[in-house]
């Protein structure tokens, strides 16, 4: 088979790469994206999927700059317009959409329905080339091109490659990119749950000694809940029945959550990772395969769509003053925007996480009178609040 010239190709067809894809192509340019699933349905009567993220403002700003928002507002989105935060009862920080005159803080949203608005919005552009289904069998660069060869016997090349291939980035790897991090020695658990209480619009986390518990509110009187705690202990709620884990949560979480029924479960490890550069050889590096995070504050794929926006400014910059954009001094500006940023987001989280773990008393009163006063420093307060939704 002839190998087929493109501009970029994208490796990873999720909720960063795809968006990627539907940025360049707007550009003109030739672009091909590789995923190795096939794309997600959306039944609206389908039960909520566990993979959910909290998408900022900045973020809906930029779906809707790459016209997919008009697509997945029509799916299965809630919005939020309120955020707690507390330790103890009474000693809370609180945020309200009110407080920046928007009209919610972000939405709840599927991952694969994020996914799925992206793919739709380039569907028509015949400049965005897709290989679905697929897996790698072997990629090399020749010159200055690196070619991708498919087990469907495709193969395609390009000057420029975005690794959108998540955390264990082969493509990182292939361009000899390091890693430095850690794990956590916790685990997550996500449950989505059905409320007795009405639909809710806040989305609020009570911290623990053995790890914070946060409640995401979604549609029709359901929720996701988040539970951090040692892998021993979510590795026990796992092999629970719903009715049991039901009892368990109930016991664990605050008053405020009332009576649920479990849906369903699943949990992951927590790992921090940071790539020690976001470029080498032709290989840009974006999202997860950057950098992953606490997701404490649920800011994991507002952190990509920021890589995204910023690559996209810097390469349609280039292309409208006729540069190369394939000039590795934009790639440099890329990483100079974006990784400092990245790196103080996982620093401020690991501190905020680490601070909590520690059960002395001196240290547990002066927290939550720092929670107290947060609550009541407006100008901070506003300013932390831009900074966490990316405006």
């Amino acid at each position: 088979m002839a190998v087929k010239q493109k501009d970029i190709i994208i490796v990873g067809g999720g909720m960063v790469g795809a968006a990627c894809a539907a940025g360049l192509g707007k550009l003109g340019l030739q672009v091909h994206i590789i995923e190795r699933a096939g794309l997600p349905q959306y039944q609206p009567d389908a039960p909520y999927d566990l993979r959910i993220s909290a998408v900022s403002v900045a973020s809906v700003n930029l779906l809707k700059r790459l016209g997919a928002w008009q697509y997945i507002e029509k799916m299965r989105v809630c919005p939020y317009r309120a955020l707690e935060t507390w330790e103890i009862e009474g000693f809370s920080t609180r945020f309200h959409s009110d407080e920046l005159q928007l009209s919610e803080l972000g939405y709840m949203i599927e991952n694969n329905l994020i996914q799925l608005g992206l793919w739709q919005s380039f569907a028509g552009q015949d400049n965005i080339t897709a290989s679905l289904n697929v897996e790698i069998t072997q990629t090399e660069k020749y010159g200055e091109n690196w070619h991708i060869f498919l087990n469907n016997q495709e193969t395609y090349c390009a000057p420029l490659v975005i690794a959108a291939d998540g955390a264990n980035s082969q493509l990182r790897q292939l361009a000899g990119i390091g890693l430095t991090g850690w794990q956590y020695r916790q685990n997550c658990m996500l449950i989505v749950v059905d409320t007795d209480l009405p639909q809710q619009d806040i989305t609020w986390q009570q911290f623990y000694p053995s790890g914070p518990r946060a409640f995401l509110p979604l549609l029709g009187q359901q929720a996701c809940l988040v539970w951090y705690d040692s892998p021993q202990k979510i590795r026990q709620l796992q092999s629970l029945s719903a009715e049991k884990l039901g009892e368990e949560i109930r016991q664990a979480f605050p008053p405020r959550l009332g009576d649920i029924r479990v849906q369903c479960a699943g949990s992951f490890e927590l790992v921090r990772r940071h790539a020690q550069r976001y470029f080498n050889r032709g290989v840009i590096l974006v999202g997860d395969a950057a950098h992953t995070i606490n997701p404490l504050a649920g800011q994991g794929v507002n952190l990509g769509f920021k890589d995204v926006k910023t690559l996209l400014d810097i390469l349609e910059s280039a292309v409208q003053k006729g540069q190369d954009f394939t000039d590795e001094n934009l790639f440099i500006r890329y990483q100079r925007m974006r990784k400092p940023d990245n790196l103080l987001m996982q620093s401020g989280m690991d501190l905020f996480y680490k601070s909590f773990k520690e059960p002395l008393l001196p240290l547990k009163i002066a927290r939550n009178l720092a929670f107290f006063a947060a609550d009541k420093a407006t100008p901070l307060k506003k300013q932390a609040l831009k900074y966490a939704l990316g405006l």
